[in-house]
């Protein structure tokens, strides 16, 4: 898959058919589309065009009370892409100015004179442009003045999923990973780097590696303890890791991502690493003691080694 930002660095796309939006997650539901927009390129002999915008449009339009938190990094959102079979994806920063485009200055410029789309392939509610008025109604003129097919997918196709990147973040954020997971039709993941802790793991046994997260804006899932996968130099680790703030060993309200890998010695500060969430084990507490914790936390153990079997 190439990657191009604002503009197609080079030959622009042969008989390109097309699809747009914000795709945060990739989830079951954007895969509907995605999917059909792959076979129909497939299907003309032409390539698969996905346009998408950076930063997430709600970073822009609302700045001081957004509140969204990233399902997916542009590099993750990329990387799902390219395993469905897209071809190209066309990132767009999303400023002020272009917020302003009406949605026939979006589809003049973008879909007509940038692509020189064949075919558009759009979800039945899909709606763009300054206040939300390229509807598909409107969409549809649009395609008769300019010469190109649209089809739209069905609500049957996309419902019947019922997934929205919503009731992803909702799911999340309350510790539901199994629910996440089916809604994404993949293992939600964090990504970041191995930075120096305050080391008291090491003392009851069980020595954790702190993560810096990659992007402050990614979405952290509820605090609790989790049985993940942990991969590193190409090697992937059963692991278990805990989101809060540590509460048997300190009163500092700073949330912290632990992880502790199973059956690793390795010195890996600085590392880059990136970890899947498989399952949530129980929610965060605080030990009267660090024979206490070290007891839990052996059944926590024993657990994960179950469910990562």
């Amino acid at each position: 898959m190439k990657i191009h930002f604002q503009h197609f660095d080079g030959p622009k796309p042969h008989h390109p058919v097309v699809t747009t939006g914000t795709f945060d997650g990739v989830h079951l539901g954007h895969q509907t589309i995605i999917k059909r927009l792959v076979d129909e390129a497939r299907a003309l002999s032409g390539e698969s065009v996905v346009v998408t915008f950076d930063p997430h449009p709600r970073q822009v339009l609302f700045p001081n009370e957004h509140g969204v938190k990233l399902l997916q990094t542009l590099d993750e959102k990329a990387k799902s892409m390219d395993l469905l079979g897209v071809d190209h994806l066309l990132v767009l920063k999303f400023d002020r100015s272009f917020a302003d485009w009406d949605y026939e200055t979006y589809v003049r410029r973008i879909l007509v004179e940038e692509l020189h789309t064949r075919k558009l392939i759009i979800g039945y509610d899909h709606q763009f442009g300054k206040n939300r008025e390229g509807t598909i109604d409107n969409l549809k003129r649009q395609s008769v003045i300019y010469g190109f097919e649209m089809e739209e997918i069905p609500a049957r196709d996309i419902d019947q999923v019922h997934i929205s990147s919503t009731q992803v973040r909702k799911a999340l954020s309350t510790g539901d990973i199994d629910t996440a997971n089916l809604y994404l039709g993949y293992a939600y993941s964090l990504n970041g780097k191995v930075i120096q802790g305050h080391q008291q793991g090491r003392k009851i046994g069980f020595p954790t590696a702190n993560i810096a997260l990659d992007n402050d804006l990614k979405l952290i899932p509820a605090r609790g303890v989790y049985a993940v996968d942990v991969f590193l130099d190409d090697k992937q680790y059963a692991a278990m890791l805990n989101i809060g703030y540590r509460p048997t060993f300190t009163e500092e309200m700073k949330l912290s991502i632990e992880v502790h890998i199973l059956n690793f010695s390795s010195d890996i500060y600085g590392n880059s690493v990136s970890i899947t969430f498989m399952h949530r084990l129980r929610d965060e507490q605080k030990f009267e003691s660090l024979e206490a914790l070290k007891k839990q936390l052996e059944q926590d153990k024993l657990e994960v080694l179950k469910l990562l079997a």
